[in-house]
């Protein structure tokens, strides 16, 4: 990919014109880390970019920006630019083709502001960037202020890149992060699901989390998390503190790696608890349904958040779930495997271990199915096998669709599971055991 941003390049070079590798390539570069992508910026005019690379598209030739296609690859060529006002907090009014200084300086972050020159391999930096790599540091270009009510997407850009990159902020860009953390209400849900999606899979999860809470937009963006601080829990089971200090526990504790699904029922598993706090006769703190409610509760949230549908529902599922497990091995066989049959569950095996290592730590259920899980490994059959017998069997000997025949294929299905029954014929024995077909 490299090699063909290069050629995109040298081609608008040999054409009389300047170009530069642009944005994060340049940054992620400097920082030993190999680019998603390039962007390419230029003084070439769109007109001009698409007279060189004839099969471009000009997807956003009003603020100057094509895109080229280059051995398979393709590249936002965008021409050097001032913007004009932010009438939307999300993009300018106008653009005013200018130089390469000009163009960095309309830029979000300094260290998103430096241009490379591929041909030259040299840098261009107007803007400080360098040294703020070098310091680790997340500065606006200019006055943070401005540059955040420009396009306040940006509040979120700043905790994800401070997230991903490990910086710390600077301070006037801190101060205005929380002084305009409101705005982001203003963006479309959408874009502000992308950001939230990216720092909370990201292994430092639990940093990103902490800088929306302290800047105020996790209050903007996911109001429901700030009602669980203060929210006590029992102190046998819950030695840690109230439902805040459990839920951001558990984000540091799953492995870098994880499904979106999974974090994001880590994060509101226990949403429903503060609706459904209670002191009982004995002095004990029960929150009953909160499973109910939290997943009810999920599913709207993620829903307001845009989320698609194969990512709200396996949410919703373990939010639904996650106290189902204290009653595992309590479950008959056939209870047993349908629910570890079920797509999600190793999301949901995870789930459950980081919610009782953050609290009482015990994991005698999660080591149980651990060790349900190998001895039905070494049985002959999958987890669920084919069923022994089928709805049209059933007609076939007289007993009628509805309720009725539902049941019974559900019973047998259960001895099949709990390895009772067999074969068809054992089936079938054992219908006309229970007088439920003739002999």
């Amino acid at each position: 990919m490299r090699e063909s941003a290069i050629r995109v390049v040298q081609t608008l070079v040999n054409a009389g014109f300047q170009a530069v590798f642009a944005g994060g390539c340049v940054r992620d570069a400097l920082l030993k880390v190999v680019p998603k992508d390039y962007d390419i910026a230029t003084n070439a005019r769109p007109d001009e970019v698409q007279k060189l690379f004839p099969k471009s598209v000009a997807v956003g030739a009003h603020f100057g920006v094509i895109i080229v296609r280059e051995n398979g690859h393709q590249f936002d060529v965008a021409t050097f630019r001032r913007d004009g006002n932010y009438l939307d907090g999300r993009r300018p009014d106008s653009v005013e083709f200018t130089s390469a200084e000009e163009d960095a300086k309309r830029r979000d972050f300094t260290v998103n502001g430096i241009f490379y020159d591929p041909l030259t391999q040299q840098h261009l930096d107007y803007v400080g960037g360098c040294d703020d790599l070098k310091a680790r540091k997340l500065c606006a270009i200019g006055d943070a202020k401005s540059r955040f009510q420009e396009d306040h997407l940006r509040l979120l850009r700043a905790v994800r890149f401070a997230t991903v990159l490990g910086f710390d902020i600077e301070t006037n860009t801190w101060q205005a992060i929380c002084e305009l953390s409101a705005e982001i209400k203003l963006i479309s849900p959408e874009r502000v699901r992308e950001e939230l999606v990216k720092i909370f899979l990201h292994p430092q999860r639990v940093r990103g989390f902490d800088l929306l809470v302290d800047s105020g937009l996790m209050d903007a963006v996911l109001p429901e998390i700030l009602v669980l601080k203060g929210c006590e829990q029992p102190p046998q089971f819950h030695p840690e503190g109230d439902v805040f200090v459990h839920t951001r526990i558990m984000l540091g504790l799953l492995p870098s790696e994880v499904s979106l699904p999974l974090v994001l029922a880590v994060l509101l598993h226990d949403i429903g608890k503060p609706a459904t706090f209670q002191i009982d006769d004995t002095g004990r703190i029960r929150f009953n349904t909160h499973d109910k409610l939290g997943a009810e509760m999920t599913g709207e949230i993620l829903r307001r958040l845009k989320f698609p549908n194969h990512v709200i529902e396996p949410a919703v599922e373990a939010v639904a779930n996650h106290m189902v497990f204290k009653d595992v091995q309590k479950m008959r066989v056939s209870k047993l495997k349908r629910f570890m049959a079920r797509p999600m569950f190793e999301d949901e095996m995870e789930l459950h271990r980081v919610d009782c290592t953050s609290s009482h730590g015990m994991l005698d259920n999660y080591e149980f199915i651990r060790t349900k899980q190998e001895e039905f490994a070494a049985e002959t059959e999958p987890l669920i096998p084919t069923p022994l017998i089928n709805g049209h069997d059933l007609m076939k000997r007289g007993i009628a669709p509805g309720p009725k025949l539902g049941e019974l294929l559900t019973a047998i299905q259960n001895l099949q599971l709990e390895g009772t029954l067999h074969t068809q014929e054992e089936a079938l024995d054992w219908l006309k055991g229970q007088g439920l077909i003739p002999p």
